[in-house]
């Protein structure tokens, strides 16, 4: 048994390495024609456009394993089927059940892998290529630290013309204090020409402005040179962070971020569900190829192109059926765990349920 499992294994990665060499190629090669006049035109080196290509190819690659891996798997037990290979291992005593072993164990590993790869290396390759667009490319000119509006607490709105996160100073800010039982009601409110980090302290200073409170019959106003802000609750990192696309950000990134939105009363649903959804989709090789494997194990006329046929049909039914249920998680109708998890969790049981239907 060790000698076909090893057979089998081998047969399964080799299959599933050429056609991520294949499927990465194609996606790249059309982008390539895509981006050529761009290239010419900010006359681009060839070891950046390599580099490109090599940060380009991560995200590729994370979205395309599911198919390659099932397309393996189909490849190898269908091949394995119209050749009578899998006649004469079901007559020497061994069952499909036990043939499907080293598919799932495989699979399963593929999936672990997936899980640290979409969750750390695709979110820097991704930094990294943004960063190449806007070096190169002249893409996305807009600095990543312009017009910042967002909530610091329930009562707390700030908002920040330009941050500099190189001497950790922002300019033209903000700051607007509300009631906490009547949002609509501003009780203070900050505005300075600029404010700067404080590293020691860990305290924002805020210079030259004017702080405003607005009282039933009037307000009080006072100007000021500098002014220690000591409760806000933001640094300068998390200033970055909070106009850090989420396809940047790597699994603890998006902790921090889904736990600094909460913090601050805003909804965090589309946050979760992504979050969520790389574990899931990350699993996706294994539950797919489980789905899959025992439909081709089958003998049928037409020979491996209608076992592959009928599961990519299948693959992309399961694709499609993610983003419906993202859809409606989206829009607060699922939980964001269940709409991560829901497409697999009903092809998982879509598996088990087929599994006893299988030819032995």
């Amino acid at each position: 048994m060790k000698i076909l499992d090893k057979y089998l294994a081998k047969q399964f990665l080799l299959t599933i390495f050429f056609g991520l060499i294949a499927f990465t190629l194609i996606f790249v090669i059309l982008n390539m024609m895509e981006n050529l006049d761009d290239f010419i035109d900010q006359s681009v080196p060839a070891t950046i456009i390599f580099h490109y290509y090599l940060v380009f190819s991560p995200e590729i690659i994370r979205l395309i394993t599911p198919v390659a891996v099932l397309f393996a798997a189909l490849f190898v037990a269908g091949k394995s089927s119209s050749s009578s290979e899998l006649t004469a291992i079901k007559a020497s005593g061994i069952s499909m059940y036990r043939f499907m072993l080293p598919f799932l164990i495989t699979a399963f590993l593929i999936s672990m892998l997936s899980i640290y790869f979409s969750g750390y290396v695709v979110p820097l390759a991704n930094k990294i290529k943004a960063n190449l667009e806007v070096t190169y490319l002249k893409r996305g000119l807009n600095y990543a630290g312009a017009n910042l509006f967002f909530q610091d607490s329930k009562s707390r709105i700030v908002n920040v013309a330009f941050f500099d996160n190189t001497s950790d100073q922002a300019v033209r800010v903000s700051i607007q204090e509300f009631q906490p039982d009547d949002p609509t009601k501003m009780v203070s409110r900050i505005d300075a020409s600029k404010m700067v980090y404080d590293t020691l302290s860990k305290n924002w200073i805020a210079r030259n402005g004017v702080r405003r409170i607005f009282l039933e019959n009037g307000e009080n106003t006072t100007y000021f040179d500098t002014l220690r802000l000591n409760y806000l609750g933001f640094t300068p990192k998390e200033l970055d962070t909070k106009q850090q696309k989420i396809e940047e950000m790597n699994f603890d990134d998006l902790k921090k971020y889904i736990k600094t939105q909460q913090q601050a009363g805003n909804d965090p649903t589309d946050t979760l569900i992504e979050y969520y959804s790389r574990y899931s989709f990350s699993m996706a090789s294994f539950i797919i190829v489980f789905f899959g494997l025992p439909i081709s194990a089958n003998k049928r006329r037409g020979g491996v192109a209608v076992h592959v046929g009928i599961n990519i049909l299948v693959t992309f039914i399961y694709l499609v059926f993610m983003k419906i249920s993202e859809a409606f998680g989206k829009n607060d109708a699922m939980n964001p765990i269940l709409t991560a998890w829901l497409a697999n969790l009903i092809f998982l049981a879509a598996a088990i349920y087929n599994l006893p239907k299988m030819r032995q």
